[in-house]
């Protein structure tokens, strides 16, 4: 057992009933630190190239942060990884809640799953007993119904993550949930659970993670929480921040979108969440509006999005809530009496652009019952929308009709077919069936005719913000290792909460938005400290709450003594490692393009992003030269390799 870890992880084997912990060296530590970088480390090392995702073979893994499990504000992120059902990369998903620091309760830095249970199962890891037991009697039930059930057996003080009914149908758009219906959502990895036949884990401990230098370590905590401490919002100010709705017109015709006041931003989350951006994104160019052929302010104006608005979702609120170690608790349980609703999550922005904007559909109680029904089956909202949005354009041309629909009239804004359909794909039920693993498979059934309506990046559906608007976007869809992911690194994407305000140690280049060179020097950074960001299990929207301790936060925690460059080289290899999995898969990430809408080819002629084409391949290239891979493909040089340590890839590679 090191500092900020326990040195060990635990490995379960489902066909034998079987399991075994290995410890590792703190080397594993100090260069992939937790999350997915840890789990990229030995997936790629224990899991042969060309296993099918869905095979007895194929493994796939919880991992908390190297932070998460401590007190350090916004850390309590956990993260699922795998070959990826849905692309055939490397596949990461990340998700929030109490499920990581659960997994730390337990004495583990991560859970390891492979093997194949012959009926359903689940896994239950209670005060350092370890057992397989059987999941009939919650098989077919949705998350929050198998939670219910489980709290009842095992008491109410066990944390749970698993599938609902998508991923139990292998869908290949399905997640993992923990906390009644959040989701670890995109990738598809919900549907190895199901092919597992694994339903989910039950977890219970109370070990804590020692702290190298604790006295330093909360000295830091308590001195950042009193420089961020929330004020009570009070009725006059709630009104004034429900009046920016009404400013958004102006805030297109003056190109303002990002709020650069962390103050503000702390505020703003902890009352409305993420849902803040439903009418301003609409409004300004960021939210992608029918299926991406739309103008908001045309197609889909204030008068139709203000309907979706966090003001009038926060009617329904009826208290608020976190993750685990967070001061701003962004999360909100709402109620919906129209819909006899007595508790659900508030649905995130993602959501409400999904099946919304996207669909050009105001109805908010819809929207409220679709986040719900999502939520219990434990499928991902944005491939879901997105594959509703395709099968809509799909039916508009004639590729699909009423005898295809069953009777569905698949059009924009009707809620109610949208809804039907939606509850079609999470059980597999006639056109269902057909959609349930995303557009590019449907692709494959329907015909290439309908590919120009599937918004994709090697199968993984484009997420909710257009890259039009965050230029940077464009490159990262197309070019991570996990394609079509907005929680990847963008420099442009990342400015909304710029990750050298949040930590102070780190530096970017001057000029860095107007000189092209500088640019892509300013993503490799980006890069570099988005993945220990996120392996630290932090929240990406912590960086828009103001200068944090992040550094030194690590070090007091580990002992270790890296500087941010010694960081900055860990995050590009962990990059590295994930760009070199998806590689080794055989998948040419340098020859992947994006949907002409996506990028604007043609360029819009009215609007906010009027005229505005992006390029994004030359981009990579110059990127691939920083980051020491090779331009023209892609792949790591072995120099490169070496440098950071990489050198077992070398075979895989060349």
């Amino acid at each position: 057992m090191g500092y900020g870890y326990f040195g060990k992880v635990l490995w379960i084997d489902l066909t034998n009933n079987s399991f075994k912990e290995e410890e590792l060296s703190e080397k594993h530590y100090h260069q992939f630190m937790g999350g997915y970088g840890l789990g990229c480390r030995l997936l790629y090392e224990r899991m042969s190239s060309h296993i099918k995702p869905l095979s007895q073979e194929s493994i796939i893994g919880f991992f908390p942060g190297l932070l998460t499990g401590t007190a350090a504000p916004y850390s309590g992120r956990f993260m699922v990884v795998g070959k990826s059902p849905l692309t055939g990369t490397w596949g990461d998903a990340n998700c929030g809640g109490n499920f990581g620091p659960a997994i730390k309760a337990c004495g583990y830095d991560g859970i390891m799953v492979s093997g194949k249970s012959t009926e359903p199962i689940y896994l239950s890891i209670m005060d350092n007993e370890i057992k397989f037991i059987d999941a009939s009697d919650i098989w077919g039930k949705d998350t929050i119904e198998t939670e219910i059930i489980l709290k009842k057996k095992h008491g109410n003080s066990i944390k749970t993550a698993g599938i609902g009914q998508a991923g139990e149908n292998l869908s290949k758009i399905s997640g993992i949930a923990n906390d009644r219906g959040r989701i670890a959502a995109r990738s598809g990895l919900g549907a190895i659970m199901g092919s597992k036949n694994f339903k989910t884990i039950v977890l219970k401990g109370n070990k804590r993670v020692e702290i190298y230098n604790s006295e330093k370590f909360m000295k830091l905590i308590k001195e950042y929480n009193i420089s961020t401490k929330i004020k009570p919002l009070h009725s006059m100010r709630k009104s004034f921040l429900g009046e920016m709705f009404g400013m958004v017109k102006s805030m297109r015709r003056l190109k303002l979108g990002n709020i650069d006041a962390p103050n503000l931003m702390r505020t703003i989350y902890r009352n409305f969440g993420t849902s803040i951006g439903n009418t301003i994104s609409a409004e300004t160019g960021d939210s992608p509006i029918k299926n991406w052929l739309g103008i908001g302010m045309y197609d889909f104006p204030y008068k139709k999005s203000t309907n979706l608005s966090s003001v009038n979702i926060n009617e329904y609120k009826i208290k608020e809530y976190g993750c685990f170690s967070c001061p701003v608790q962004c999360g909100a349980i709402l109620r919906i009496p129209e819909l006899n609703i007595e508790e659900m999550h508030i649905p995130e922005y993602e959501t409400c652009c999904a099946f919304g904007s996207l669909l050009l559909n105001n109805d908010l109680l819809s929207i409220f019952q679709i986040n719900d029904i999502c939520n219990r089956a434990a499928i991902d909202t944005i491939s879901t929308g997105v594959t509703v949005a395709y099968a809509i354009e799909c039916f508009e041309n004639g590729l699909l009709n009423k005898n295809d629909t069953d009777g569905l009239e698949l059009t924009w804004g009707n809620s109610k077919a949208i809804l039907s359909l939606v509850k079609k794909i999470i059980l597999r039920e006639g056109i269902g069936d057909l959609l349930a693993d995303g557009v590019k498979i449907a692709v494959d059934k329907i015909g290439a005719e309908s590919a120009k309506y599937a918004m994709n990046s090697l199968g993984s559906e484009i997420p909710m913000h257009d890259p039009r608007y965050f230029n940077s976007l464009a490159f990262s869809y197309a070019y991570d290792p996990t394609p079509g992911r907005h929680t990847t690194a963008s420099f442009d994407f990342a400015e909304i909460g710029g990750y050298d305000k949040f930590e102070k140690k780190l530096h970017f280049p001057k000029k860095r938005k107007q000189n092209k060179d500088n640019k892509v020097e300013a993503q490799v950074i980006t890069t570099g400290f988005h993945q220990i960001l996120s392996c630290a299990g932090m929240c990406m929207f912590s960086t828009s709450f103001g200068p944090y301790p992040f550094i030194d936060l690590l070090n007091a925690l580990t002992g270790w003594s890296d500087d941010i460059d010694d960081y900055l080289t860990t995050g590009l290899r962990i990059q590295t490692l994930r760009q070199a999995f998806t590689l080794r898969e055989g998948i040419q990430l340098s020859r992947n393009e994006l949907p002409d809408r996506v990028i604007g080819n043609p360029p819009a002629k009215k609007g906010p992003l009027k005229g505005k084409t992006i390029e994004y391949k030359d981009f990579y290239r110059k990127y691939c030269i920083n980051m020491g891979w090779n331009p023209d493909n892609g792949y790591p040089l072995k120099n490169t390799l070496e440098q950071l340590d990489l050198e077992f890839v070398i075979k895989d590679l060349y």
